[in-house]
């Protein structure tokens, strides 16, 4: 076997080398490991989103429902406070209930991925006073009412 019948088989044999693989999979665990952390909190912030918006529709109710009859309801309709559907991560509650004043809360669920939440608990009074606590990672009440 000549020199040049050898080096036509091994071009003939092209593929991948192990470097090579190893190096692409290097590559895309680098990627996955920047990629799903922001995406997970471009998921929550979805749902922080979605509890904002559920309180904000709870609070024209109640205003609504004070319009009509001149005193705020003690209670909100099972619809409002999220409790059974399964697609919200938020539970919404009148605290306390009082015909003059409201405080709503939007808490997450437990076993939903929003608990230990940045942003923790949503509130809303009567008055309009906005405010997220416990906050964490640095998070604003401004920020999170916000995003």
């Amino acid at each position: 076997m000549s020199t040049d019948s050898r080096f036509s088989v091994r071009r003939a044999q092209r593929g991948f080398t192990l470097i090579e693989v190893m190096i692409v999979v290097a590559v895309i665990g680098i990627l996955t490991a920047i990629a799903v952390p922001s995406y997970n909190e471009y998921i929550r912030r979805g749902h922080r989103a979605d509890a904002r918006a559920g309180l904000l529709q709870a609070q024209q109710w109640l205003e609504r429902a004070a319009t009509a009859t001149g005193t705020y309801p003690t209670t909100l309709p099972s619809n409002m406070t999220w409790t059974t559907d399964a697609s919200k991560r938020y539970t919404i509650a009148l605290n306390p209930a009082t015909t003059s004043s409201f405080t709503l809360t939007a808490t997450p669920k437990a076993g939903t991925p929003q608990v230990g939440d940045k942003c923790g608990n949503f509130t809303l009074t009567n008055t309009g006073v906005r405010d997220a606590s416990p906050l964490t990672m640095g998070a604003t009440v401004d920020e999170c009412w916000r995003k």
